[in-house]
């Protein structure tokens, strides 16, 4: 039995990072001009710390502001498209002059009340940006860089011109230092592998995201980035899977090509594998875990459905054209499509359904109760059910979250509430769901739930 040699490596790159936070800080100067004339010092912001996993809460404040005065604190940074993103809130210095994000509470702007990373979970497209805009990261081997200001008295967002009075950058990382990236390109699969420091082995998960295509990184090198090995796996939309763009063209013999060479690598725990999906990669976790042969320790499943509406062409689970049927399509008054009916349980074909009577290992389905994407409570209820029938429900998990969307995806990452979904043959913009606040508290706990859920499925470790 293989079990990893790697113990709460992620307290390893924080305690890293620290350090290097720590001696940066001490010297971190100033940015910008005081606007009062006063002879204390000019006002500073810190950051601590400054350098950090995506995941890793931050503590702002600011000091040598007048006291009892009027600040606002705003984040501006821009995507890998150059789009400018931003966020700003309103908040009152104590009697020393000094305003600290984690203790005090916002009294305006981009959100109220205390939220000591409320700066970066509400970071929108700023006023003019292209429509439809969602911020994912592209290449996870570069930071985001946010610029933190501080701007004398309450000002609205739209106000240019103004003075900032101190001012710190800070880098968001998906990679932790000495995580390994390789591409993927073997026996047909299209994949990239991420591998924490270290000999190994490790515990594994292979990632599965929805129908929009191609091949999403970020949450596979957190994983590597908290200990655990992780394969982002392409199947839809990739330049590199032959066929229609608008089509899966591979079947089950691809997924189970894909988990045999995960499980064969040589730094990986070949019997500690699990598979997360999100939205349509649910429906393929569930598939994978029940009809093919591979046996995983562990299914964790984010708003996704428990089949495919779409007819199957074959029984190897090639699909055809998603689009070919929009029966159960709708649109809001804006003209943003819903898919949300065409994963209703009700709609989806029995034949086309995941056989998760036969589930033989823990399965955590989180969902977002404002899911306007997908059926997300229906299809929790249905597969809830059908385990329970089989006599298994000690193996199925519910986290659900009031006001959370479709896309509860790692901690502070900010929610869109709809984005371009496609502009080919025409511009399509898709409904999500889901309202700041609540669905920022959803995606912190439900990750800490999930790496939790990971640790002790993977790891055989117990919730401390």
């Amino acid at each position: 039995m293989c079990v990893s040699v790697l113990c709460r490596l992620s307290d390893k790159f924080v305690l890293r990072w620290g350090n290097i936070d720590r001696k940066i800080g001490c010297v971190q100067p100033a940015v910008g001009q005081v606007r009062w004339k006063t002879c204390r010092p000019a006002p500073f912001l810190t950051a601590k710390p400054n350098r950090a996993l995506i995941d890793e809460p931050i503590t702002l404040e600011g000091r040598h502001l007048p006291p009892h005065s009027p600040i606002t604190v705003r984040a501006r940074m821009h995507n890998e498209d150059g789009d400018l993103w931003e966020a700003f809130s309103h908040y009152n210095t104590d009697g020393r002059g000094v305003v600290n994000l984690t203790r005090d509470e916002s009294v305006g702007g981009s959100y109220v009340g205390c939220e000591p990373m409320g700066l970066f979970w509400a970071l929108q497209p700023a006023p003019g940006e292209r429509e439809g805009l969602r911020l994912r990261k592209k290449n996870v081997e570069t930071p985001y860089s946010v610029q933190l200001s501080l701007l004398e008295g309450h000002i609205p967002q739209r106000q240019r011109g103004e003075q900032e009075l101190a001012a710190v950058t800070v880098e968001r990382w998906y990679m932790a230092p000495g995580v390994r990236r390789t591409e993927i390109r073997q026996n047909g699969v299209v994949g990239t592998l991420f591998l924490p420091p270290g000999p190994g082995p490790f515990p594994a998960m292979v990632d599965l995201w929805g129908m929009g295509g191609g091949l999403i990184e970020y949450r596979s090198a957190l994983f590597a980035s908290r200990g655990f090995a992780s394969l982002s796996l392409a199947y839809f939309g990739h330049k590199d899977i032959p066929g229609p763009l608008n089509t899966i063209n591979v079947g089950d013999a691809y997924f189970k090509t894909a988990f045999q060479f995960l499980q064969d690598h040589p730094q990986v725990c070949g019997d500690r594998m699990g598979v997360m999906g999100l939205s349509f990669g649910v429906y393929l976790a569930l598939r994978i875990a029940t009809q093919i042969d591979f046996n995983p320790r562990c299914v964790i499943g984010v708003n996704g459905p428990i089949g495919s509406f779409n007819k199957f062409s074959d029984r190897d689970g090639m699909t055809e054209s998603f689009e070919g049927n929009q029966t159960h399509w709708s649109y809001d008054e804006e003209g943003y499509v819903s898919f949300r009916e065409v994963t209703t349980p009700n709609n989806i074909p029995p034949e086309n359904k995941a056989n998760v009577e036969n589930l033989c290992c823990p399965l955590l389905y989180i969902v977002g109760e404002d899911d306007l994407s997908c059926a997300a409570i229906e299809n929790a209820d249905e597969i809830e059910k059908k385990i329970k029938d089989a006599g298994r429900s000690h193996l199925f998990t519910r986290l659900s979250y009031p006001g959370a969307g479709h896309l509860i995806e790692p901690p502070y990452t900010p929610n869109a509430r709809a984005s371009m979904w496609t502009t080919q043959p025409k511009q399509l913009i898709t409904l999500w769901g889901g309202h700041l606040a609540p669905h920022a508290a959803a995606q912190e706990d439900a990750w800490k739930r999930t790496l939790e859920f990971m640790e002790r499925h993977l790891r055989g470790k117990e919730d401390k």
